[in-house]
Order: structure tokens, then sequence, then C-alpha cells
């Protein structure tokens, strides 16, 4: 902030009065002493010449300025400059009067007023949450979530646990010892709790690199990292703690008609997905992770989902290289179902004998068949998961501490999304 050197001078830069400006002392030596004289000052204990001396506008004659073709007002050349004779008479330093008290502290509230309409003016320029809460499609592009309301919900559900969670790196810093770290909770430069869900939102469901969410955010990469594999854990656990597995009676309250109709023991339509991951160096890993289906390296997972189409089930990611068989076999599955339940599922899942075990049966529809035109959903459930596009280019073996993680959260996330039909 700028003020004017001339005694009786109470204007400064941010008070911004009567478009004031505010010029410093010319280089010249002569010139310095012609403006000293004219402004009737004298060098020593409380006057001094420094780069921050200014004189204002004020005291100047009109014609003493030119503008820009920007507007800015610019002094002419200095040798021209003349003051103008509206200024106190005084001689010496100690005849200026000081601002009173009460002076000083309107200054302050004017600056304070003038602070915070510019930080408001600033926040309403920030990339985050607060832009979008009006738009519903802005809402589900950036989240997945269909609106707002929705998306607050789920936000307000897991608040109170969010607000005292760990980052990773907390994690990976306990000890026997310090277990109360624990309990301090994140923070990530001054970004609001919402804000941390919602930019890790945004870096799944539109596939975003951390540099650019970095820049949206105005945060570090480093920060931006932290708080994707912290909300990855974080979700991981508490999403992954609500029964998505619905019980028997209830896959039969919301079974469609026409599954009751034909196959109403019906309790979960299962189906297996690839994606894409990095070569590994490592031969043995690579020939593992090989899929002959993609004819690429890839991880697979086991979904399924209830007849009425509800997200009920996603499995970890394995290698590409394991059969739909061996999948459903290492997986949880087995032990949900329960006697008399059947499985729908394509032809080539070759699951019969591990159904028999359990005294469940397999399920393969005509796809000419309604039912089978219903097992497409399967398909239209796994597209959901993909279209957070995260997925969308090759994942990295450096996500490979995290990528189940991010698979499950963005499969149970879909089940907020409303029903596939």
């Amino acid at each position: 902030m700028a003020y004017c050197c001339v005694p009786g001078c109470r204007l400064f830069s941010r008070q911004n009065k009567e478009n004031t400006s505010f010029h410093k002392f010319p280089q010249d030596k002569e010139l310095q002493k012609t403006w000293i004289v004219k402004i009737r000052r004298d060098i020593g204990p409380n006057f001094q010449i420094t780069k921050n001396t200014r004189v204002c506008s004020k005291h100047f004659f009109p014609e003493c300025f030119s503008r820009t073709l920007t507007g800015i007002r610019k002094l002419k050349e200095v040798k021209q400059i003349y003051f103008s004779n509206d200024m106190p008479n005084t001689d010496h330093d100690y005849c200026v009067e000081p601002m009173t008290t009460e002076e000083q502290l309107v200054a302050a509230r004017e600056e304070i007023s003038r602070l915070s309409a510019e930080n408001e003016a600033l926040k309403s320029h920030q990339f985050g949450i607060q832009n979008f809460m009006s738009n519903p499609k802005l809402i589900q592009f950036y989240t997945g979530f269909p609106d707002f309301d929705t998306l607050r919900a789920v936000f307000l559900a897991l608040q109170p646990t969010a607000q005292s969670m760990a980052s990773w790196a907390q994690v990976q810093r306990i000890s026997a010892t310090n277990q109360h770290t624990l309990r301090v909770g994140f923070q990530a430069q001054h970004l609001s709790l919402f804000n941390q869900f919602f930019m890790f939102l945004c870096r799944i469901r539109l596939g975003l690199l951390e540099q650019d969410l970095a820049l949206r955010f105005n945060i570090s990469q480093s920060t931006v990292s932290r708080i994707c594999v912290t909300w990855a854990n974080y979700l991981y656990f508490m999403l992954g703690s609500l029964p998505i597995w619905p019980s028997r009676a209830a896959v039969d309250e919301l079974m469609p008609e026409y599954f009751k109709a034909l196959y109403p023991k019906t309790r979960v339509i299962l189906d297996c997905t690839e994606v894409r991951v990095q070569t590994a160096s490592s031969k043995v890993l690579n020939s593992e992770t090989y899929s002959h289906y993609k004819g690429t390296t890839t991880l697979k997972s086991l979904v399924g989902i209830s007849p009425d189409g509800s997200m009920t089930f996603v499995s970890s990611l394995y290698t590409g290289s394991i059969s739909d068989k061996e999948i459903t076999k290492s997986s949880v599955i087995l032990n949900l179902l329960e006697e008399g339940d059947a499985v729908m599922a394509d032809k080539g899942f070759l699951i019969k004998d591990l159904l028999d075990e359990i005294h469940a049966t397999v399920v393969i529809p005509p796809f000419l068949c309604p039912i089978g035109t219903v097992q497409i959903h399967i398909e239209r459930a796994i597209r959901r998961i993909k279209e957070y596009h995260i997925f969308d280019r090759v994942i990295p073996l450096s996500l490979a501490g995290s990528v189940n993680h991010l698979w499950t959260v963005c499969g149970i996330l879909t089940n907020f999304q409303g029903p596939l039909c």
C-alpha cells in the first residue's frame, strides 16, 4: 500500500479516491531536491527517500499528466513537473497532524471491508463445488451423481467420520507410541472437506491428471496426490461397509414381474470385465496379467447385479489371465449365495459345478427371450463403472496400491445414479 509523503495529505492507495495515482521520486538528485523543496520536507530522521516514497497526483497540475492507450495515468517528462500550491503552509514535520484513533479505525474498517469483498470475489472464481450447485448436468458431468442434493446427502453422511480421517501419509507414520495421530484429521491447504470430496470425484469421474487438478484447485500436486489416496482408502472402507448384498426377501420384493414368472429364484446376475494395465518389466508378472481375450495385459473383476439392476457385488481386481470360473471361486460370491438360489450368467460362464456344491443353480437364458435381453443390464452396469474415466487409459503400475480401492468405490458409487432402466 502506498502513502503520500506530502505533509498534511492523508491519502493512501487503497482508498482510490478521485482516481488518485501515486508517483515515485525522480532518480536525478537535483530533481529530487526540487521535489523536496516543493513539498516542504527536509531530509532527516523523520523523512528519507526510499523506493516506496510516493507523491499522490493531487499535488500536481493536470497538465503534468498524460494517459496511455490503456487509460493509465502517467507523469510527463520529470523536468516539466510543477506542483500545485494547495498544500498546508508547514515548515517542519512536527507540524503535520497525525491521524486520530477514530480516523485510523475507520480506515482499518474500510480496508477490512475491501479485502473481504476481494476475497469473496476470488472465491466465486475459484474452481470448486460452489460453482455447480445449481446445475445438475455439470454435477453429473464432474461427479457422476445425478444432482447436488444427492451428492450433498452422501457427503453429509460421510462428514462426521471424514472430519477425523487421517491422511495416507499419517497412517504410514503411525506407530504404537503415537496412535493419537489418527484423530488429528486431514488438512489440505485450506481446501474444504466438501471440495476435497469433490476433487476426488473429479479425479475418478473425468480421469483428470493430478497436475490439472492442482491448477484448478490452486493447491500443490503433492497435496492432490495425498487427497486422492486418502479419500480412496477412506471411501473404500466406508462404502465397502454398506450392505449392498440384499437379502433373499429384498430381492424377491424388488424383482421385476418377468423374472418372477420365469426365473423367480434368481439372486444375482454375474459377468466379468477387464481394464488395461501397464505392462510390467517382469516376464512372470507380464504373463499373469496377459489376457488372451483382450490381447493385452489387464486386470479382471467379477461384477454382480440384482434382478432389479442394483449393483450388489464388486470383486477385487485379479490378474487378467484368470478364468471366469477361477475368479468366481476365489471371490466371496459363493459364500453369499444360499441354498436354492439361482445365478444368471452368460453361457461361457462355466460355474455349474461350483454352484452344485452349495446347492444353487445357474441360469443361462436364451438371448431372444425377455430375460435374455435383461441380462444386457449387467453390461450396462459394467459400463457405468467404466464411465469413471480414470479407467479409460492404461492403469500405471504406480496405482497398483490403490487401484482395487478405486475400482470398488466406483462400482458402489454407481448405485447412487438411479435405476438402470
